[in-house]
């Protein structure tokens, strides 16, 4: 089944990507489409526009907005998982550094599903 993940990170480098993190903190979202094989089928990045960037709202009503299936990170707030909990999507904690290495721990079933939200705004993880 076809999935669409969405990576916090700090910069545009698409693949290369540094994760962010903080999920409600992260300057970018990377957006992948994997296909049946876990293939990337598409990738874009979005900015971050929730009120931490001068915008309105926070960054997990943002998200899903996208119709996320996955959600891979290295730390996010309670709200932020309770929001992602109850739309449905798997929340995962990030292992390693840049977008493709998440996508391959992903594939290889190698991340564990993040239980618990921190409670403090900066390095809680």
């Amino acid at each position: 089944m076809a999935k669409k993940i969405v990576v916090p990170v700090e910069d545009r480098n698409g693949l290369q990507a540094r994760l962010s993190e903080h999920f409600g903190r992260a300057p970018y979202f990377v957006i992948v489409e994997m296909d049946e094989n876990g293939e990337v089928s598409s990738l874009r990045t979005i900015s971050n526009y929730n009120e931490h960037f001068g915008g309105r709202g926070y960054a997990h009503d943002n998200i899903l907005r996208e119709k996320p299936d996955v959600l891979i990170v290295y730390g996010m707030g309670p709200r932020g998982l309770d929001s992602m909990a109850a739309a449905g999507v798997t929340v995962l904690r990030a292992e390693g550094n840049t977008v493709q290495e998440v996508l391959s721990a992903y594939k290889d079933n190698k991340l564990e599903m993040l239980s618990e939200g921190c409670h403090q705004s900066r390095r809680c993880h």
